[in-house]
C-alpha cells in the first residue's frame, strides 16, 4: 500500500558497473564485455583458480544474467571460465540437483536453489520483533501506518506485505480493498515501498519490471513515464528513502526505507499517512522510518555462531 513520489536513497555503487572479463583458460582470451549496470565483471570477481570458485562463479551467473535459461558459451563469456569448464560443473550440477537442462544447450538453476534461500533466512526476523519495531515507528510518528513489504518469495520483481501496525484500524476504512492488495500494492512500479525495493534490484529484474504497466487502480501520483521512474531510483539510491504522494491511493502520503540483508534488497519499511496530515514528511518521519528499516536490517546481518566468536 506504499505511495511514492521524490524517493531515494543509498549506495552509488549499487549503479557502477564495471568491464572486462578474466582471460579464458589455455591461453584463450576473451574479448572484455560490458556487464548489466548494477551488476560485478568476471574481472572482479576471484579468477576461479580453484573449482570451488568456478562453481560458485557459475551459479552467481545465472542470477546476474537474468532470463529463464543460458547456455555454456553464454556462461563462459560472463564469467570468464573455458566453455569446456563450465560444461562439466553444468552437467555434475545437473546430478546435484542444482542446475536443470531445459532445452539443447539451455541449463538454469532449479528450484532447490529457493529451499537454500529459505533455509538461509530461516531465524533472521520472526514476528515479535517486526511488530515491536512497526509498533515503535508507528508511535515515534504520531499514529503514522506502518507496514513491513518483503521481496515476494516467488518473484523477485514484487512485493508482499507481511506485518503492519495500524492501531485499532481497519484497511476497508482506509479505502484499500482485497483487489488493490493483490494488484497496485505487490507492483514495484507503486508506492515508496516499491520504488524502494526496485531501486536495489539488479538491472534485469528493474527492466521486467518497467516493461509492466501500471496497475490500473494506482493513485493520481503514480509514475507514468519510465525515465522519471529510473530517475526516482537513483534518488533513493542516494537518500535512502523514498517519499510518495498519492502514488497508490489518493489522499494518503508515505515514506519507505530499505530493509538491506548481506547487502542485498530484502524489503522495505513504509509508513503512511493521511495528505491532510502529512502534506509533506517532516524530518522526524523520514528519520523514524529510516531507524525502523535499519533496526529491521540489523536483525537480518550475519553473524558469527557462538563457537566462532
Amino acid at each position: 500500500m506504499g505511495n511514492s513520489t521524490t524517493a531515494t536513497g543509498s549506495p552509488a555503487s549499487a549503479d557502477a558497473a564495471a568491464t572486462g572479463v578474466a582471460p579464458r583458460s589455455a591461453g584463450h582470451a576473451k574479448k572484455a564485455r560490458q556487464t548489466p549496470k548494477g551488476t560485478a565483471s568476471a574481472g572482479s570477481r576471484p579468477s576461479g583458480s580453484g573449482h570451488a570458485e568456478r562453481v560458485f562463479l557459475v551459479q552467481t551467473a545465472f542470477a546476474e544474467l537474468g532470463g529463464s535459461a543460458h547456455g555454456p558459451g553464454e556462461i563462459a563469456e560472463f564469467t570468464g571460465l573455458d566453455d569446456s569448464v563450465v560444461y562439466r560443473i553444468l552437467q555434475s550440477g545437473i546430478y546435484q540437483r542444482i542446475f536443470e537442462r531445459v532445452d539443447r544447450g539451455l541449463y538454469r538453476l532449479r528450484t532447490s536453489a529457493a529451499q537454500l534461500a529459505f533455509t538461509a533466512l530461516d531465524h533472521r526476523l520472526d514476528g515479535a520483533a517486526s511488530q515491536t519495531v512497526l509498533r515503535d515507528l508507528r508511535r515515534a510518528t504520531d499514529g503514522g501506518l506502518a507496514f513491513l513489504y518483503m521481496v515476494a518469495p516467488f518473484s523477485g520483481a514484487q512485493r508482499q506485505c507481511i506485518d503492519m501496525a495500524v492501531g485499532d484500524s481497519d484497511l476497508a476504512e482506509l479505502g484499500m480493498t482485497p483487489r488493490d492488495v493483490l494488484s497496485v500494492t505487490r507492483s514495484l512500479r507503486t508506492g515508496a515501498s516499491g520504488r524502494t525495493i526496485l531501486a536495489y534490484l539488479p538491472e534485469v529484474l528493474q527492466q521486467r519490471v518497467l516493461a509492466e504497466p501500471v496497475p490500473e487502480q494506482a493513485g493520481p501520483g503514480v509514475y507514468r513515464d519510465n525515465d522519471a521512474l529510473v530517475a526516482s531510483l537513483a534518488e533513493v539510491r542516494d537518500l535512502g528513502h523514498a517519499l510518495g504522494y498519492e502514488e497508490c491511493m489518493a489522499g494518503w502520503n508515505s515514506c519507505a526505507a530499505p530493509i538491506m540483508w548481506d547487502g542485498s534488497i530484502m524489503g522495505a519499511v513504509l509508513l503512511l499517512k493521511l495528505t491532510s496530515v502529512m502534506p509533506v514528511a517532516p524530518d522526524g518521519v523520514i528519520e523514524a522510518t529510516k531507524e525502523a528499516a535499519a533496526e529491521l536490517s540489523r536483525y537480518g546481518a550475519a553473524r558469527p555462531s557462538a563457537d566462532q566468536a
